[in-house]
């Protein structure tokens, strides 16, 4: 039986992860206005909907819920908030991409814009891992492949953050200079934000 208790936390969780997935979606549509390419997996996506009459919040879901049948076919463990992540972060991006400005073509400008994603992004994946409801579908593919393979999470990471980018720009995603800047910065990003939000390494609940 299920105390009220738990299902109070759950909702502060809920609610708490909700503002990592708006930021991460307001991140992704921040850096598509950038106009400068996108990260490795909005790569895909957005080449997605030059094929298939779909938003990138569909084709974001879409991946997501490939992605996570994929780590249930891995028998990796999931988390309830691998679910909510691949569902809600494609809704957050299509609620919130009228809203968000697109800049000039100037290349500092754009650049700013494009690093102004990256630290929003950073701050999104903090609220959410300091929820500790469980890695995205991406992040525990990753793990998954790590564990079936046998070989370093860096490496599994590697392997297929460049296959998708590889996957993504075949099928005329856009990939360019901001590819090669969110990959640089969105460590120090969320390293950052892990700090000034003062989140910690998340503990394992009972």
């Amino acid at each position: 039986m299920i105390h009220w208790t738990g299902w109070r936390r759950f909702v502060s969780d809920f609610l708490t992860i909700q503002i990592g997935f708006l930021l991460l979606g307001l991140s992704i549509d921040i850096m598509v206005q950038a106009n400068l390419g996108l990260s490795s997996w909005e790569v895909l996506q957005m080449a997605l909907t030059n094929h298939f009459p779909i938003s990138l919040g569909q084709a974001t879901i879409g991946v997501s819920v490939i992605v996570t049948l994929m780590d249930i076919s891995l028998k990796q463990p999931l988390g309830w908030g691998t679910v909510t992540n691949a569902l809600f972060i494609g809704l957050w991006v299509d609620w919130l991409r009228p809203f968000v400005p697109k800049v000039p073509d100037i290349l500092w400008i754009q650049i700013a814009y494009l690093l102004l994603g990256v630290l929003v992004m950073g701050f999104g994946t903090a609220v959410y891992v300091g929820v500790n409801a469980g890695a995205g579908p991406r992040d525990s593919l990753m793990l998954a492949v790590a564990r079936v393979s046998r070989i370093s999470v860096r490496r599994a990471r590697t392997f297929i953050e460049v296959s998708v980018v590889v996957i993504g720009w075949m099928l005329g995603g856009p990939v360019w200079l901001g590819t090669l800047i969110s990959a640089v910065a969105i460590g120090p990003a969320v390293q950052l934000a892990f700090r000034l939000l003062n989140i910690h390494p998340p503990q394992r609940r009972t």
